[in-house]
């Protein structure tokens, strides 16, 4: 009888063991899936925040009316941190693609982007609206 109650002992406590080594993995798993989302809301604050600092003054949409894509690119990369890769899209409001040179920093393969969508006026006498479309990704 009692090798009975010390084999029930010794089968719950190897229940109870890897009760609490599956349940620390589902544990750890949803912290790192937090995380992971706390920093793409940071990349999407990141990115509006430099598309509305650019467009402060309506410099944003003269460059644009300029097709000045160059002037753009080292304005988000004066912006931007530099561990923060970019790709800029510039569309007008029929959805036509306008920037013909690429307005980005690095390749953004293999990375986690996060999508940034801005509607930029620009402030001359006849009215335009673009639609800029901001991918950001952080450099590994």
């Amino acid at each position: 009888m009692i090798r009975n109650e010390k084999a029930q002992v010794r089968i719950l406590e190897a229940f109870l063991a890897v009760l609490l080594i599956f349940s620390s993995f589902v544990v750890s798993d949803s912290l790192f899936t937090s995380t992971n989302i706390s920093r793409n809301e940071g990349l999407e604050s990141l990115g509006m925040q430099a598309l509305l600092t650019l467009d402060s003054e309506g410099v944003l949409g003269k460059m644009i009316e300029e097709g000045n894509w160059t002037g753009i690119r080292e304005s988000l990369k004066a912006v931007l941190p530099s561990s923060v890769a970019f790709n800029l899209t510039v569309y007008d409001d029929s959805g036509h693609k306008l920037n013909d040179a690429p307005i980005s920093s690095n390749v953004l393969e293999g990375s986690e982007l996060v999508c940034v969508e801005y509607l930029c006026a620009s402030r001359n006498p006849r009215f335009n609206c673009y639609v800029l479309r901001l991918q950001l990704a952080v450099i590994k």
